[in-house]
Parts: structure tokens; sequence; C-alpha cells
């Protein structure tokens, strides 16, 4: 049984991982394909967030989606529909199709991101938790990293790219095959199971989220202008946001492993601790590079922990259709926030001065340090488990 379970998860681990190659690949090459037609960034930007609006208009309907019509064929279901959508996208340049394809893939993978969480939660125990997902977490950054990377490479093909992107995402079917578990999602009369009755149970999880997502979108567009800003070259400013991204793909194993065996809850609110601490000494240390690169890590790691973390807490509070809502819910906050976080910190950096976005960060560590009090004093980090 436990060899069964671990080819499972193996098998998933890479099937979201294809997913994640295919993902990061494709928002990148939509951006050079609108640059290169002589769109500005204002359409790219309404294009993304076309894409994160297809994720939040899909989240109420995941869990009854997972359970209507099984979660191996739905997360099947989303991979065709994604690579259909991205291969579509060669065919045409037409703006208001695209924003409509672009849609259906944020649909597609916010249903496939949504059940795959939910599902390696359920392939892991509360021994173990911290480390399955810590494996998931890191593996899938590590290939969604490598998409601008493929981008590079096919950009000539213009004849070809999306096609070929489109075909990446079905890499996945045959992984996806060789699962032999399925994850319990199949009783549409769960009274527990719907996103109403699951929101009041993890408010601090969904702030986490939310934290996270806009720390890791920040640090991609805007810390190296934050660097910039204080004097430092544009070659160097670009390594701000890889040093933080090398501490979070690397130590969400170890903080995993750490949160196993000194608990979830705790460690959870070490890595906030940590977060909300360095935040602040950022502007301090950006011109001593034996100072500011460790630091960056360290904030990368702790910063991103809190999201693996947060998913770990979803799979020790909730299982069957529960989990799934949990899960919808998690990738909801993570959609609203990369959306809408950076227009208000660029705004804010720009008139309020650059260290703005640190300062938006550092409150928004606070928000999420006193969720999880809360949570703590009301007793939600310890209730039963719930279907």
């Amino acid at each position: 049984m436990k060899t069964v379970l671990t080819r499972d998860f193996l098998a998933l681990i890479l099937s979201v991982a294809v997913v994640g190659l295919g993902s990061g690949a494709t928002l990148p090459l939509t951006a050079l394909a609108l640059t290169d037609a002589g769109y500005g960034t204002s359409v790219v930007g309404l294009l993304t967030a076309a894409q994160a609006l297809g994720g939040l208009v899909v989240v109420p309907l995941t869990a009854w989606i997972a359970a209507r019509f099984g979660s191996r064929q739905v997360i099947v279901a989303a991979v065709l529909a994604v690579s259909l959508a991205t291969a579509l996208m060669q065919c045409c340049a037409n703006l208001w199709l695209w924003g409509a394809l672009r849609m259906i893939c944020g649909a597609a993978l916010m249903l496939l991101f949504t059940i795959g969480e939910a599902w390696v939660n359920e392939l892991a125990d509360d021994s173990n938790r911290g480390r399955v997902v810590g494996v998931y977490a890191t593996t899938f950054t590590l290939f969604q990293m490598s998409g601008p990377v493929l981008v590079s490479q096919i950009a000539e093909f213009t004849a070809w790219r999306f096609a070929i992107c489109g075909a990446i995402f079905l890499i996945a079917l045959p992984m996806l095959a060789a699962i032999r578990s399925s994850p319990h999602t199949s009783d549409l009369h769960e009274p527990h199971g719907s996103w109403r009755h699951v929101l009041p149970k993890m408010p601090a999880l969904i702030i986490a989220t939310g934290f996270f997502a806009l720390f890791d979108t920040l640090a991609l567009s805007l810390l190296p202008l934050f660097a910039i800003g204080h004097g430092i070259d544009s070659e160097t400013a670009v390594l701000f946001a890889s040093v933080v991204l090398l501490g979070d793909t690397t130590m969400q194993f170890p903080i995993g492993w750490l949160a196993d065996r000194l608990g979830r809850e705790r460690v959870h609110a070490l890595m906030g601790v940590i977060v909300a601490a360095l935040l602040p000494l950022v502007p301090f240390v950006v011109d001593f590079p034996w100072l500011r690169w460790p630091l960056l890590f360290v904030l990368g790691a702790a910063a991103g922990s809190i999201y693996t973390l947060a998913i770990v807490a979803c799979g020790e509070r909730f299982e069957g259709v529960a989990l799934v809502s949990a899960s919808a819910l998690v990738s909801a906050s993570w959609s609203a926030a990369s959306f809408g976080g950076p227009i208000v910190t660029g705004a804010l950096m720009e008139h309020a001065g650059r260290d703005s976005m640190l300062w938006v960060l550092f409150a928004s560590a606070l928000v999420f340090l006193g969720a999880l009090r809360w949570e703590r004093s009301r007793g939600l980090a310890r209730v039963s488990r719930i279907s």
C-alpha cells in the first residue's frame, strides 16, 4: 500500500509540475507576443487579469464540480482545456478572443491546482504532511521558474510557439493515468463541504496565501525597481528577485520537516515573525552584499513557507469535499492578491517612495500574525478534521 501511495504521489507531483512548466511559459509568451505586435503594458495587464478573473469565477463551483464529476476526470478535462485554449492562441490575433481563451485557461488552472493540492494533502498524513507538501511546492516552483527559459528557446518559432506550449500540458496525461488512488470527493451531500462553511474556519490560511501571493508578485515585478531606486545597477537589481526565489525554492522541504517535528502552528508563526523582522532591515543592507544576499535568501524561504504551511494546515483541518473547498479558497486568495496587490503597491511606490513596497509587505505580515493569533484564541487550529 505504501509503495502504491508513493508511486501515486510521484505521478501526481510530476503531472502538476508539467502543468507548472506550461503555465510558467504561457504568460511570458503571451506578453512577448503582444509586445511584438505593438501593444503596451496595459493590454498585457488586462489579459493577465482575464486569466485571474477566470480562476475567481470558478472558485464557488470547484468543490461541486469535483464531487459531481470526480477529481481525476476534472483534472484531465482541465489539462485538455488549458492545452487547447493555449494552442488556439496560435490561430488568431483577436484580443477579445485571446481574453476569452485566457479566462478559460484561468478557470482550468484553478480547478487543476485546487484539486491537485487537495489530492497531495490526502496522499499525506499528519506525521509527514509538511515534508510532502514541501516536495510539492519545491517541484512546482522549479518547473514554473523554468517556463521563461522555455520561452527563450521557442520564441523564434512564431508560427508554432503557442502550439508548442499547448502540447506541453498534454505530457501530464500519461502521468495522471498512472495514478491508482482517488481523492475522497464523491459525496455530493456532505453537509460541511461548501466554501461558505469552510471559509470561517480558515481566515489565517487565506491571509497567509494572500500575503505570499503579494510577496511573490512584488518580488518579481517591483523588487528590482526598489533596488535600482537605492542606487543598485540594473544587472545586480534583477538578482534581488532571483535570490528571494532561490530561498523560497530550496528551503520548503527543510521547513516542512521542521513543521513535522515541532508542529505546523508553531513553525508557521515563527516564519511570520522572521518575515516581519527582516523586511524593515532590507533598506539598511542594500549596500552591503555580504548582508543583503543572506537576508534576501532567508526572507524568501520564510515567506514561501508561510504559503506552504497554509496548504499543510488545510490538510490538517479538512478532508473530502471540504478540503477541495479550502484549496479553492486558497487559490482564490492567491488570484485576488496577485491581481490587485501590484496595482496598489506600484501606485504607493510612485507617490509615497520606493520603500512603500516593504511597508505594504510588513503590514501584510502583521495582519497574518494577528489572524494566526485570533485563530489560536478561538481554537480553530485545533478543531477536528472537517469533511
